[in-house]
């Protein structure tokens, strides 16, 4: 991906719903392998990473669920 899509892809991802994003990151995976140069397969990979990075991102910033233990629970600080 050149930079453009690059930053294209990113301004989507953080306007993207949690819908959205699962449902761009199911059609990756399934599609990966129709996918024939090695640079459509990195650009696909690097698309999923940064969809894993996002919800991540989302994930740490909403905190456990009520019923989860913290993460910091059990690490003896």
């Amino acid at each position: 991906m050149n930079k453009e899509t690059i930053k294209a892809f990113i301004a989507w991802l953080e306007s993207a719903t949690l819908e959205e994003m699962r449902n761009r990151q199911t059609f990756l995976t399934k599609h990966l392998a129709d996918i024939r140069t090695p640079e459509g397969r990195s650009d696909a990979r690097l698309a999923l990473r940064l969809i894993d990075e996002e919800l991540l991102a989302r994930m740490e910033l909403q905190g456990p669920a009520p019923n989860e233990p913290s993460s910091a629970a059990g690490q003896g600080t």
